[in-house]
């Protein structure tokens, strides 16, 4: 039997790490208790997980001693360990809790314990296998980023099934099977003809795009992806979308300008909300001067910079962009937040966009969707390839996870950009970079 031990990194990703290895052993040392106890007090998603654990580690001292192996539902066991090896290399500081956390995985090694260490830190990692330890990251909610599922595909057909497919409005292919909302771009040889269409689960069937004129706020989709996108964006029925791509492909655009229409037009939500995940090497907004509102500013850029476009006065109007922002946000129709105050909210009838949502692990995405009350709509858009917290990856990290998880379900829809539009320089960047 393996003995899994756990770095607080793991716990703090997934509060319920504890409970993913069936039928094995898993040791929790007492360093990992001590970062966690560090953590509790913190109002961000750290602290909420923290919280968690402590809960759930307490809930299990009513089956025995955590000193002593206390058995799970699934058939293993838990420890928290307090011995530590004293063989760590002169190099190896001490009074390190990650060095301490190695050190307990050590002395269960030496005491003939088939132990693999599990860690999200990589220099952590490369330092057990120093150590002669096995060591892995934590892969419950991976996902493989190269297949990932694109929300679209090209299919090569004969010529007779677009013209039919043009003139019924609806197309079933025979023998290829479809995600509900998924797209296809149908071609016939010699790329003569070509048609658009989405496929509807209820139907069973290919049918035409129903937005494809559709021009939200003034802005007309540049490419096939980006039709795509807005034909999500404005279909009601679709209560939660994800756009991944490249930087500049238009996803945060896209989606405000669907928000804008969908709000201040149409009156289908009653206002937008929009959230970021504030990540930097603080974590914090605390110590910039202002308001809650001024401080979120230093992390809204990208946000204010696309609705300054969206909002822009024609040359020699007195009125700025800014003005009607700033009305918006007074008035009610627009919020911007970071998405560490979503948590607890009940969020009915809005128009929610979490940019830059590869920045958020797993469990947070299914925080911040949960809020999502009745008649919302949640969007999600970012770039996995371009993820500034440390512990996530592009496959670890809970958009593309939100993806994996979500394909198959009618409410959901998804499209992956390939195409940067916001300038040259930008897809040449996007592409040699």
């Amino acid at each position: 039997m393996k003995t899994f031990v756990l770095d607080t990194n793991v716990i703090l990703h997934d509060p319920m790490a504890m409970f993913a290895f069936q039928g094995s052993r898993v040791v929790i040392p007492l360093p990992v208790i001590e970062e966690l106890d560090s953590f509790k007090r913190s109002n961000d998603e750290r602290g909420r997980s923290a919280r968690l654990v402590a809960r759930e580690l307490d809930a299990l001292r009513s089956k025995g001693k955590l000193s002593d192996w206390v058995a799970l539902e699934h058939g293993g066991k838990l420890k928290v360990e307090v011995q530590v090896s004293d063989g760590l290399p002169r190099s190896f500081a001490p009074h390190n809790k990650d060095n301490d956390i190695l050190s307990t995985a050590q002395y269960l090694k030496k005491q003939g314990e088939n132990v693999v260490f599990i860690s999200k830190d990589i220099n952590l990692r490369i330092k057990a296998e120093a150590l002669g330890l096995e060591a892995q990251d934590y892969e419950k909610s991976k996902v493989d980023v190269d297949v990932l599922y694109a929300g679209w595909r090209e299919i090569a057909v004969d010529a007779a099934v677009i013209d039919r497919f043009y003139k019924e409005r609806k197309a079933v292919l025979a023998g290829t099977e479809f995600m509900p909302n998924e797209f296809a771009i149908l071609k016939a040889p010699g790329g003569s003809q070509s048609a658009l269409a989405r496929y509807d689960a209820k139907a069973a069937a290919l049918v035409p795009l129903a937005k494809v004129d559709a021009a939200p706020w003034g802005i007309k989709p540049l490419n096939t992806e980006q039709r795509f996108a807005l034909e999500l964006l404005l279909n009601h029925d679709v209560q939660l979308v994800s756009l991944i791509g490249v930087p500049g492909s238009g996803k945060t655009l896209l989606s405000l300008a669907a928000g804008l229409h969908q709000t201040l037009e149409e009156k289908t939500y009653r206002r937008i909300l929009v959230g970021r995940p504030v990540v930097a090497v603080g974590h914090d907004i605390g110590f910039l001067p202002g308001s809650k509102q001024e401080k979120l500013t230093h992390w809204m850029g990208a946000i204010y910079d696309n609705l300054s476009f969206l909002l822009e006065r024609p040359k020699g109007s007195l009125e700025t962009s800014d003005m009607d922002i700033q009305m918006l946000l007074e008035d009610g129709s627009l919020e911007i937040e970071a998405v560490t105050y979503l948590r607890g909210r009940s969020l009915p009838n809005l128009f929610i966009i979490i940019d830059d949502a590869q920045n958020l692990t797993p469990h947070e995405v299914k925080t911040i969707i949960s809020r999502a009350g009745k008649g919302a709509k949640v969007i999600l858009t970012g770039d996995p390839y371009q993820i500034d917290n440390y512990y996530l990856d592009a496959s670890s990290n809970g958009l593309t996870y939100l993806v994996e998880r979500f394909k198959g379900q009618s409410l959901f829809g998804h499209v992956t950009f390939t195409k940067s539009e916001r300038g040259p320089l930008a897809a040449m960047a996007a592409d040699l970079l």
